[in-house]
């Protein structure tokens, strides 16, 4: 299966189970990769036959950004929700959310999930 993969997307948000993280704030890092067939594309050399990434880019900045989430695990599973009814196209998603400046009391890249979600379940 072919993919379209956008790494290190990042954006500020306020998405935590902490109150300061709720009104503060932090940096989080995405990753999503969206597996679907790209012969038609690379024939054709044309946008209209592939997924728009740039397009894929501002949903996920505004679901971020706009929205609260106590736990990146609900962040995560309602871009992938997006992205799949957005864009038919696309059999499955990997969405990973990476919070670099997670409150935990250690030396750490960062934390954070990855999850994996299918039309066929």
């Amino acid at each position: 299966m072919d993919k379209i993969i956008m790494k290190n997307l990042r954006f500020y948000g306020y998405h935590g189970v902490l109150p300061e993280e709720q009104e503060d704030g932090q940096n989080f890092i995405i990753d999503l990769e969206m597996y679907l067939g790209l012969h038609k594309a690379g024939n054709s050399d044309d946008i209209k036959d592939t997924v728009d990434y740039g397009k894929v880019y501002g949903i996920i900045k505004e679901i971020t950004e706009s929205n609260k989430f106590r736990l990146v695990e609900k962040l995560a599973e309602h871009i992938s929700r997006e992205i799949m009814s957005t864009y038919k196209e696309i059999d499955k998603v990997s969405v990973t959310v990476k919070k670099p400046e997670a409150p935990i009391d250690g030396e750490f890249d960062w934390v954070g999930v990855q999850i994996v979600r299918s039309r066929n379940g």
